[in-house]
């Protein structure tokens, strides 16, 4: 996506889940590369919250991202978003909710992303409603500099239009194939992610 800059500001909450949505988001995009195993071998090593919600699938994606290599995640990946004709997963939300691609879900996200002053990277091969980029604007609603955009109501909109309504089902869908092993993990800390986002949109609407 097109975006305004992002805050440097210091460390807090909202920063951890604005850098969990573009890690989050970052995954779901492309097989990682030697750089981000490295990251998570040197560097990546407490949970987001100790004892919380997040610990386990956190501790979980950070074994399996130090247990794959380079290699084994990119023919993953292939298998599991890139096969020859129909791939085994569709990480784009039209697919689960209208059942095909380029439907009316990504004509509505357009839309709410035109309304947002957001747009699509010309340069990109996918389409705005997947996954990764729907994370991307999260993050980017969460530490943007533009505080008419950047902002916890936008948030939670956004949230609850285009990213509840769909991401269990991908993450389910990922589950159950087989050659899934890395992208397991991946999808059990964005499922575990999106339920802890929504139980705190729904103490916002109490």
């Amino acid at each position: 996506m097109t975006t305004q800059p992002i805050r440097t500001e210091p460390f807090s909450e909202e920063i951890a889940r604005a850098e969990l949505y573009g890690l989050l988001a970052r995954l779901w995009l492309a097989p990682p590369d030697a750089a981000l195993l490295q990251q998570f071998k040197v560097a990546v090593t407490e949970a987001p919250e100790p004892g919380g919600y997040l610990e386990a699938p956190w501790q979980a994606l950070v074994a399996a991202m130090r247990e794959t290599t380079v290699e084994a995640a990119a023919l993953e990946f292939a298998a599991l978003f890139q096969g020859v004709g129909k791939p085994e997963v569709f990480a784009y939300a039209s697919y689960f909710l209208a059942g095909f691609m380029n439907e009316k879900p990504l004509a509505q996200l357009r839309s709410d992303l035109a309304a947002l002053g957001l747009t699509r990277d010309e340069t990109q091969l996918e389409t705005e409603d997947h996954i990764a980029y729907v994370f991307e604007v999260m993050r980017y609603l969460i530490a943007g500099d533009d505080a008419g955009v950047s902002n916890l109501e936008q948030q939670r909109r956004f949230f609850r239009n285009h990213v509840q309504t769909w991401v269990d089902q991908l993450c389910d869908a990922v589950n159950e194939q087989p050659a899934a092993h890395l992208w397991r993990s991946i999808a059990v800390m964005t499922k575990a992610f999106v339920v802890v986002e929504a139980q705190a949109f729904d103490l916002l609407e109490a």
